[in-house]
């Protein structure tokens, strides 16, 4: 039996017990980091850069990168620096600052989601007062609110969590140190006291949801409208690509989190754990890069540039 006070270090769960497979998973997990970085990279740099990318709209989709790149960095590296050196260890210290940084940044980005949904819905049902509803001052506000909300939601889980006393041990069942892992160790007659976050954390999760529905309800509602098909397939394209990510985001969330307990396993739980985790965060560039031609033309001019200078 041991509680809280006395841990120094948790247990991950390794991917494999075999050294080969060990170093698999360091190479493609390191493969998709750096594809990661490159892709949420180039968009942040291409939106700082072009002028024209100055809207609320790419404004939202830098925030976006910036927590995709925070969330993937939170997870990764430490699982692939404990796949290379064999090891399992985290300490307390890095396992408390790992759950407060990806509940923020995950946090922070269905926040920013909202907002962006939020401003599709301006943009396309409400175009004539777009400037006013979305001024630069505006979109500051929701995003420093996103942030924000997203910094208190991950304090609040993080000091509840880790103040119940432990006592199941210190091995985490997941690669990373996660809410519903560090519970499963704590004494069963505590974690109760995490249940009313959890039920006001759902709450909150479910108004952004519905937010984001109703907003897209809208959205096509007056796309169809449009008589041209030009018109239509513009306004398609400027929604389609964030429509993408939110299902994305939200399905792989609703898949790890809300599965039936009778379907689970260690082995099921990790899986749905690098889905939700790791494969929004890299493919999200990709979904915006290939769907958005104004952001194509502004990476193209940019790499065009930059290789004449040279």
């Amino acid at each position: 039996m041991a509680n809280s006070s006395s841990i120094t270090h948790f247990l991950l769960l390794p991917f494999s017990g075999t050294r080969q497979l060990q170093l698999l998973h360091f190479w493609l997990f390191l493969a998709i980091y750096l594809a990661a970085l490159l892709g949420n990279g180039l968009i942040i740099t291409t939106i700082a850069w072009d002028h024209h990318l100055h809207t609320p709209m790419y404004f939202f989709l830098l925030n976006l990168a910036l927590t995709d790149l925070g969330v993937i960095s939170t997870t990764m590296p430490k699982s692939m620096h404990n796949s290379q050196r064999v090891t399992r260890d985290i300490s307390f210290t890095g396992c408390v600052l790992q759950l407060f940084f990806f509940i923020f940044l995950i946090s922070a980005e269905y926040f920013l989601l909202t907002t962006m949904s939020y401003d599709r819905y301006v943009a396309i049902c409400r175009p004539l007062h777009y400037e006013t509803l979305l001024g630069s001052r505006v979109c500051l506000h929701l995003a420093a609110a996103a942030w924000g909300c997203g910094f208190l939601y991950a304090l609040l889980h993080t000091a509840n969590t880790f103040s119940l006393p432990l006592c199941q041990g210190n091995a985490v069942d997941q690669f990373f140190c996660e809410i519903p892992q560090i519970l499963k160790l704590s004494c069963s007659t505590y974690y109760l006291r995490e249940l009313w976050l959890i039920v006001a954390s759902a709450c909150l999760v479910f108004g952004c949801f519905v937010l984001i529905v109703g907003s897209y309800v809208q959205i096509f509602r007056a796309v169809l409208r449009i008589p041209s098909q030009q018109g239509r397939h513009k306004a398609f394209a400027t929604c389609l690509p964030h429509l993408a990510v939110v299902s994305l985001f939200v399905s792989t969330l609703i898949l790890a989190h809300l599965k039936p307990s009778s379907i689970s396993s260690q082995s099921l739980d990790l899986v749905l754990a690098v889905v939700y985790s790791v494969v929004p965060p890299a493919v999200n560039p990709l979904i915006y890069s290939l769907r958005n031609q104004e952001l194509k033309d502004a990476l193209r001019k940019m790499t065009t540039g930059f290789f004449q200078k040279q």
